[in-house]
């Protein structure tokens, strides 16, 4: 089985359902077995290279007729890649279920159980480096059209500004520092448009946020925010400034920048911006020293900012985002009460949002760790007899994070070695309803190969992040 570059699935006996099942229950395996021959093979050969000429109108005269109602599988267009991963998904999942319910085996090798396994496995990674083709592709078309739905958000923004202060100025009357914060919502919401139209192929505004791994970056996210803050903030500032006609007004303007008005807000600024370039430093370090195992994403999703790589929510992310907005928020208050200078974020909440960076980056320092090898035993099925390990026999890899989180889906299982010896045996996938009990986070079944020789032999695991293991030696029986 080679080793294949793909994307990033669901889970184990429920992760992978939990990642694919719920958005993609319905469809069948027409990729696989001709079932939707027309739909799924017509759009798929252009779909990825050229524009709306060859794979497009493939994908149109093969799929269930008219434009983008349903039936499209090419990969050129955000709903074209959609539905391609879709049908793929929905391919995978039923061959996965037929080979787990022991359906679908030639008669070629279903006399022998380690022939079969080999096959289901080799034919489960190629249906899953489909699906992480298709993944890929559903992706990068998302992210091509992230821009203008990034450039409307932003523009919404300003909209709901302006009736903000509509509704405000009624009974108050519109003063100069409502034009001033309009106008600095308009020069925000220009430049983040231009920088959208220029990063359009890599997420729009949200580019500088999205990190190596291709998830948005908590840290970055946070910074951003902060950073556009006391941008418009200044700007508000400058925009009073420049409509003010008496001395005194303009002076009292200028001394509203000082360090002693906005003392709290540019630590907070200092802090998060430092923490942002820090944790990314950390990070990158911990990779290369094997000390952290980063498998990359599909695309970004705004879950990434609370989550870790496998999904799942954690403390030290959750705490510093909502610590951070509720502290923007009270600065943006403080912001609309006194316009004539920079928010005089208090002390104390000052400190609580330092208190929370600290423990965001703590909590990077702590996360990951080297997968590693406790033990090796040979593998018993029911019946048999106790003996040493010997050519042909399965073993069992017992220890700890065999699979990087995010790299539960089959076409980074697909990915994971053995070396025994001198030899490098692929991890043979067995499916289960749901899942796979074969590999799992802790526990890996391979064979040992007939070229070993006998002896006292070495084992290592190399994880789909290709990281690896400590070296087991074990001793191999003729």
């Amino acid at each position: 089985m080679a080793v294949r570059e793909t994307g990033q699935g669901g889970g184990d006996a429920a992760g992978y359902a939990r990642g694919y099942a719920g958005a993609y229950t319905s469809g069948n395996a027409g990729a696989r077995d001709g079932a939707s021959a027309g739909g799924y093979r017509g759009g798929y050969p252009g779909g990825y290279t050229a524009g709306h000429t060859g794979g497009h109108a493939g994908a149109h005269e093969g799929a269930s007729g008219g434009a983008h109602g349903g039936g499209c599988a090419c990969g050129d267009c955000p709903h074209g890649a959609r539905e391609g991963h879709r049908r793929a998904v929905a391919a995978f999942l039923r061959r996965r279920d037929e080979f787990a319910a022991g359906h679908g085996l030639p008669a070629a090798v279903a006399h022998s159980a380690s022939a079969s396994r080999q096959w289901v496995s080799e034919e489960l990674a190629q249906s899953a480096e489909l699906v992480a083709e298709r993944g890929r592709a559903e992706g990068q078309a998302w992210l091509a059209g992230l821009w203008r739905r990034t450039a409307g958000a932003v523009w919404a923004g300003v909209v709901l500004l302006l009736l903000g202060q509509a509704l405000t100025a009624v009974g108050a009357g519109w003063t100069a520092a409502r034009t001033a914060g309009l106008a600095a919502a308009l020069v925000v919401a220009g430049a983040l448009t231009a920088a959208s139209w220029f990063h359009r192929a890599k997420g729009g505004a949200l580019a500088p946020l999205i990190g190596e791994d291709n998830r948005l970056s908590t840290s970055r996210t946070v910074a951003a925010v902060w950073v556009l803050f006391v941008a418009y903030s200044v700007l508000v500032l400058a925009g009073r400034l420049a409509a003010a006609s008496r001395h005194e007004e303009r002076d009292a303007l200028i001394s509203g920048l000082e360090l002693a008005r906005g003392a709290g807000v540019v630590t907070v600024l200092a802090v998060v911006c430092g923490i942002a370039v820090l944790v990314r430093r950390v990070v990158g370090l911990r990779v290369l020293g094997q000390r952290l195992q980063k498998v990359r994403a599909d695309r970004p999703r705004a879950a990434d900012l609370l989550t870790d790589d496998a999904g799942r929510g954690t403390f030290a992310d959750i705490q510093y985002v909502v610590i951070g907005g509720v502290a923007l928020v009270f600065a943006a208050v403080r912001l609309a009460r006194r316009p004539d200078q920079l928010p005089d974020l208090p002390w104390g909440l000052a400190v609580v949002v330092l208190v929370s960076a600290a423990t965001y980056l703590a909590g990077k320092y702590a996360e990951g760790g080297r997968p590693v090898i406790l033990s090796v035993v040979r593998a018993r099925e029911a019946g048999d007899l106790d003996a040493p390990i010997r050519t042909g026999d399965d073993i069992e890899i017992r220890g700890a994070g065999f699979v990087p989180p995010g790299a539960q889906g089959a076409d980074r299982l697909a990915r994971m070695v053995v070396r025994v010896g001198a030899v490098h045996v692929h991890v043979p996938l067995v499916p289960v309803p749901g899942g796979f009990r074969n590999p799992t986070d802790t526990l890996l079944t391979v064979p040992v190969p007939a070229d070993v020789e006998p002896g006292r032999v070495e084992v290592q695991v190399v994880t789909a992040a290709g990281v690896e293991t400590n070296r087991y030696a074990v001793d191999v029986t003729d």
